[in-house]
């Protein structure tokens, strides 16, 4: 009864003390948001139910592995450490429809990676801003706006790995996910994203941590974004000025999805059909794009493909705050029955999928690459 009577004590104090100060109860409150909302769970939380799935289609279709297949284009169909540079190249019978880009090697020394960046800038009449990237890499991790030379001069000197550095795209940004099955004709887009930044905008009075801390959509991210602006966090944002806190379409950094379904035309998903199969082995994942306007991208015109990503991609517009849970698990349930039916017809046709080993290697390798950034 004593060390009961104890714990209670030392949980009401520690709930004490968090609620004694504005910031941490904010910070509080962040954590409760991200435990209610499952757009916020650890991507090793929700997919909990997805993975047993897979398990079960893989024991339907007489084979674990068989969702690498579907995509026989791409190295082990887009699981993991794909080579953003090597599928754009895959996209390249059609370039007026990808954003330009150069590979800057490794194993350059720092003067000549500066080199290649200048050069690529002078063939292509780039100016800043432009997006430099490492070629392996997922959710967003380690994309920069550059705005300068200094900028990318630091980021070159940072980087190991090797980096693409690609025309900076203004406009909209949208995911739009493509799938077609092997004996279909065409193929279809079952869903689209429109990729909006996060902000806050200044009264004259509180501070960008306040901004944040305040903000409904922001405080759900709020260790992420204090720990991003921890050298300004206690400056004044003017009245009306705007301060972007997520610029990137990227939900793992701040940036919020909302579903553009509605957006869809026959326009545009023909459009993408006919860069999908312009792309040999390539029938299943989601193309992140810019485009300058609505009007252009319903009507399959004048958009940029930045990145396009494999099998394991999702369709992001779960993510928008209006969908539930069960609607999330739903969207995952349906696009991995189409993934192994596309990767069973492949495998009828004679591409085989990767080995359990081989799959084994590549998630220990993606591992190790994803303790390397911690």
């Amino acid at each position: 009864m004593l060390w009961f009577s104890l714990g209670v004590l030392l949980i009401l104090g520690y709930f004490a003390y968090q609620l004694s100060d504005y910031r941490r109860r904010r910070l509080l409150y962040s954590s409760w948001r991200r435990l209610v909302r499952w757009e916020f769970w650890p991507m090793s939380v929700f997919y909990i139910p997805v993975a047993i799935y897979i398990l079960y289609l893989g024991i339907r279709y007489k084979g674990f592995t068989l969702f690498t297949a579907a995509n026989p284009g791409i190295p082990h169909g887009g699981v993991a450490l794909m080579s953003k540079s090597e599928i754009l190249k895959g996209l390249m019978d059609l370039p007026e429809r990808v954003a330009t880009f150069v590979l800057i090697p490794s194993e350059l020394s720092q003067e000549e990676k500066m080199g290649k960046l200048r050069g690529f800038m002078d063939e292509y009449s780039l100016s800043f801003p432009i997006v430099l990237k490492p070629d392996f890499g997922e959710r967003g991790k380690g994309v920069g706006i550059i705005n300068n030379e200094n900028e990318a001069f630091r980021y070159l000197e940072g980087s190991s790995e090797a980096v693409i550095a690609q025309k900076y795209v203004p406009g909209i940004e949208f995911g739009v996910f493509y799938m077609r099955h092997p004996d279909s004709e065409r193929g279809r887009v079952p869903s689209i994203t429109a990729k909006l930044p996060t902000y806050v905008t200044g009264d004259g009075v509180r501070t960008l941590e306040q901004l944040i801390l305040d903000d409904q959509r922001a405080v759900c991210m709020a260790r992420f974004f204090l720990a991003k602006f921890e050298d300004c966090l206690h400056e004044v944002i003017p009245v009306g000025e705007t301060f972007t806190l997520a610029s990137l379409g990227t939900h793992s950094r701040g940036s919020l999805f909302l579903d553009a379904n509605d957006i869809w035309t026959e326009e545009l998903e023909a459009a993408f059909d006919t860069l999908s199969q312009s792309f040999d082995g390539f029938f299943v994942g989601r193309y992140d794009v810019r485009v300058d306007s609505l009007e252009s991208i319903k009507q399959g015109e004048n958009f940029k493909v930045v990145e396009l990503n494999g099998v394991v991609s999702e369709p992001t517009h779960m993510y928008d705050p209006k969908h539930g849970l069960l609607y999330a698990y739903r969207t995952m349930f349906r696009l991995w029955n189409e993934i192994f039916r596309i990767g069973h017809a492949n495998r009828s046709r004679g591409f085989p999928s990767s080995s359990l080993n081989e799959l084994r290697q590549l998630m220990q390798a993606f591992q190790s690459q994803e303790k390397l950034e911690v």
